[in-house]
């Protein structure tokens, strides 16, 4: 077919040409560390399924139970006649869960993030955020109409500094929790103090540190000791740690029936399927009381970055289920996880621009359901790749 787009055929080569062409992969199996993907059974460094609950069969068993009663569709908006008990119920126990007055469910992380930035700001106002955010942070406070300043990643010093440089009538200061391609955690503390003695409001996502960190999986704000107090505004998602789907706001009562009565991303949109909540709630059931999963984590994550060293492997600081080996060069990060990916190792090349320019790299992350033979063959693996 052709036409109307066919300007757009030679900006593709040069995506091509660049290193940076994206290509989906078809799964054949259930999500898990052995998957089988395109007609090959692979072993999965990719997922961010960090406590193996994808798969597993009390979360399967709660969701056939749900679709058996609900149905598999939600029918409307949560404003209309798709809020369920199901619903209400996974978020009353979410908000237990983060010891904040109530929770609120979007269907996705980036539906909540852009809802309680735009929600929270307009003109006038003035958003904060680290250069590394999630690229829905990034497009929240842009899509706010505030002004947004962007400071160093991790950078307190500098977020200081541009906080007391701009004046607004409301500030927030946006971070993740745990960055999503390098795997170190935001100095949270210090983010806080800021907030603290500039009246502003920190907002964390943490996508990526709930269910991983923390007493009882209770995230970045729990490993740091953060009360709801100096991280008011809590997002985090279902899909990762709790292998399931959606995401969720936490905080105070005033933050949550605002975000109902504001959030265009919540208000306009349908509602996730009753039975996912469900298996939600048989997630975050197993998430409270499992806690041999996160430190199965822990250890498979110092395993691996043990062997990294030996093999003189220069990973960044990150204790996080995400591990991070830059290569620099696009085409070359690509090259390397095809070689792996021919050997039967899943494991992906991030390339711009979803990190900076000259930064490619192979993002490794670990599942509680890995072995730990299963890390050093990867480790044998990375050793021959002479990287």
């Amino acid at each position: 077919m052709t036409g109307a787009f066919d300007n757009l055929s030679p900006q593709l080569r040069q995506v091509q040409e660049q290193g940076l062409y994206r290509k989906r992969r078809i799964l054949e199996s259930a999500q898990g560390v052995e998957v089988r993907m395109d007609g090959r059974e692979l072993l999965n460094f990719s997922s961010n399924d960090y406590l193996g609950l994808a798969s597993h069969p009390e979360v399967v068993k709660a969701m056939i139970k749900g679709a058996q009663h609900y149905g598999v569709g939600s029918g409307s908006a949560h404003l209309l006649c798709g809020h369920s008990k199901a619903h209400h119920a996974l978020e009353e126990e979410l908000a237990d869960f983060t010891g904040r007055d109530r929770a609120l469910l979007f269907s996705t992380g980036y539906m909540a993030n852009l809802g309680v930035i735009t929600a929270l700001l307009g003109r006038g106002d003035a958003v904060f955020e680290d250069r590394l955010n999630h690229a829905s942070l990034l497009d929240g406070g842009l899509y706010s109409g505030a002004r947004l300043k962007r400071f160093r990643h991790a950078d307190v010093d500098a977020l200081a500094a541009a906080v007391q440089k701009i004046p607004a009538e409301n500030r927030l200061i946006v971070s993740d929790g745990v960055f999503s391609m390098d795997g170190d955690l935001a100095p949270l503390p210090g983010l806080a103090k800021i907030a603290a003695d500039n009246r502003a409001w920190l907002m964390v996502d943490d996508a990526h540190g709930i269910g991983v960190l923390g007493d009882k999986g209770s995230g970045s704000c729990g490993h740091f000791g953060l009360t709801p107090l100096q991280a008011p505004v809590l997002m985090a998602t279902l899909g990762k740690a709790f292998g399931v789907f959606g995401a969720f706001v936490a905080g105070s009562d005033a933050l949550i029936e605002t975000l109902i009565q504001r959030a265009r991303t919540y208000i306009y949109t349908t509602a996730m399927p009753a039975a996912l909540a469900e298996a939600g709630r048989a997630a975050l059931r197993l998430v409270i009381a499992e806690d041999w999963r996160r430190d199965r984590l822990a250890a498979l994550t110092q395993r691996f970055r043990k062997g990294a060293r030996q093999l003189g492997l220069q990973l960044p600081d990150s204790g996080s289920a995400i591990q991070v080996v830059r290569l620099g060069d696009s085409q070359r990060a690509v090259a390397v996880s095809e070689a792996l990916l021919q050997q039967g190792w899943l494991v992906g090349a991030i390339r711009p621009p979803t990190v900076p320019r000259g930064t490619a790299r192979l993002r490794i992350t670990f599942s509680a359901q890995h072995q730990f033979a299963h890390v050093d063959r990867l480790l044998d693996a990375l050793e021959k790749m002479r990287l």
